[in-house]
């Protein structure tokens, strides 16, 4: 992008930070997007400032003909429909070229979840090293499935976030927003253990506040080196890696809760969900759980042995 381009998103990045309180990885999901959009416009001798709705509609058409799927393709005009917004706002444009496109109709997929079986099967195989390594390990799969946090959240815990009785964690979620998060009493146990040998990963006995510090030039663990970790782990419990990853293990804390019997609405407060449409993604479990409640106990449930 030229100067003036790369000015007029600058500005717009900070006004989503000052005013919308946007973390780092929203900031670069709207970056990204805006840069691809740009260099599209490049190709058709336009730019950001003087791109019309024809345009626009050309470039979610490039996207679906290169394999982008329609969630990927509404993401985009959401990001630009905000974009331009912006622009009017700031009385750059006169108008907001996507105030009349509609949205590509996206299909939720289900998210992909481990049983309880399989998640027993991971937790033992965390158990099997009581290195350094095996608790840090043990202690990640643990508070995965204990709490349900997302994995830029675990990531970027500091032992600030722990409570006295390390029941509790203060999280730093989507938008700045703080929750309480309780953590069972396995994943308390698994944190203090690790917590015992805490100072093997400290790079040269510095003085940090990462619950999982690191020798990278984060600080602490990554999303990316999280991940890795995972897998190493799913091979070792036998289970195919593609299966296991930190979002995996969000989304089997919060079906096996609603599976035993938890309301959405709480399950949508200890994800950190802001609408409860998002958690909704779910009652797909709460629909099965109600399908046996009614078989069970209904009279009209079971047909009798004398048939009807």
């Amino acid at each position: 992008m030229n100067n003036d381009i790369n000015s007029v998103v600058e500005s717009y990045l900070e006004m989503v930070i000052a005013e919308r309180g946007a973390t780092g990885n929203t900031v670069d999901a709207y970056s990204g997007d805006l840069c691809k959009f740009a260099q599209y416009l490049r190709s058709k001798n336009k730019t950001l400032l003087n791109a019309n709705a024809d345009t626009i509609k050309s470039y979610l058409g490039s996207l679906a003909n290169s394999g982008r799927s329609s969630s990927t393709q509404a993401r985009n005009l959401s990001t630009l429909r905000q974009f331009y917004r912006f622009l009017q706002s700031d009385e750059q444009r006169l108008d907001n070229p996507c105030q009349n496109i509609d949205s590509p109709k996206t299909q939720r997929a289900l998210p992909k979840v481990l049983s309880e079986e399989e998640v027993t099967q991971l937790i033992s195989a965390s158990q099997a090293s009581t290195t350094p390594g095996g608790l840090r390990m043990a202690c990640i799969v643990e508070l995965l499935y204990s709490t349900g946090l997302r994995i830029s959240e675990l990531s970027g815990l500091k032992l600030k976030n722990l409570d006295g009785s390390q029941q509790m964690l203060r999280v730093l979620g989507k938008g700045g927003k703080e929750r309480m998060v309780p953590v069972g009493e396995p994943a308390t146990a698994a944190l203090q253990n690790y917590l015992d040998v805490r100072r093997n990963f400290v790079p040269n006995n510095e003085n940090t506040d990462w619950l999982f510090p690191s020798r990278g030039a984060s600080g602490h663990l990554t999303r990316r080196r999280i991940a890795q970790i995972l897998k190493e782990l799913a091979v070792s419990a036998n289970i195919e890696p593609s299966k296991v990853s930190p979002h995996v293990l969000r989304h089997a804390f919060a079906s096996h809760l609603l599976a035993n019997g938890a309301d959405l609405r709480s399950v949508q407060l200890l994800l950190g969900h802001a609408d409860i449409s998002t958690t909704e993604i779910y009652t797909h479990v709460l629909q099965s759980r109600l399908n046996s409640f009614v078989v069970e106990h209904h009279p009209l449930g079971k047909v009798s042995s004398h048939g009807r």
